[in-house]
């Protein structure tokens, strides 16, 4: 699999863009020009996959002193259950060795009209050695489950600063 680090330049890219927006809810999304903005002034992890010529994903990660935050993963829809997600999880696991991930995640437990693609999630995280760390979340409506991959433990302050700290570079309209 190829990885290609994205930068601001590569705002015009309409297949991450696309993906971006029809991956994650409206209401998880930053603006694209904001989120672009981020990439170029925050020390985030923004990566495209490809399978050759083939885009395949992206991940965001916020590297922090004590652990990395998950912040976005995003397979093409129609390549979803092909092993894809997993090769670029395992590569990213490697590439940030060393320290914990944490992630956050429409809740399983909440109802819902994706109920299905939340316990997929889910299981496929906890497969992959990430377990529930009992802080939960929400906004607009929607409960997320905080959880860890990694030794230690994540608590709601972790969370907050990771807010606070975000809420440095940007502020939603």
């Amino acid at each position: 699999m190829i990885q290609k680090q994205i930068t601001p330049a590569d705002i015009e890219n309409q297949e991450l863009k696309s993906l971006y927006q029809t991956a994650f809810p409206e209401e998880e999304q930053i603006p694209w020009t904001d989120l672009m903005r981020l990439v170029e002034q925050m020390p985030l992890d923004f990566t495209a996959y490809y399978d050759s010529e083939e885009f395949i994903g992206f991940t965001i990660v916020y590297p922090r002193p004590s652990f990395n935050w998950f912040w976005y993963f995003a397979v093409r829809e129609e390549l979803r259950g092909k092993g894809y997600g997993q090769e670029i999880l395992t590569s990213l696991i490697k590439r940030h060795d060393g320290k914990p991930f944490i992630l956050d995640m429409e809740s399983p437990d909440q109802p819902c009209d994706n109920m299905e693609q939340r316990v997929r999630r889910h299981s496929f995280y906890k497969r992959n050695g990430f377990r529930d760390t009992n802080v939960y979340r929400s906004f607009d409506g929607i409960t997320y489950t905080i959880m860890m991959r990694g030794e230690g433990k994540f608590t709601k302050d972790d969370y907050d600063e990771i807010i606070e700290d975000l809420r440095r570079f940007w502020q939603p309209e």
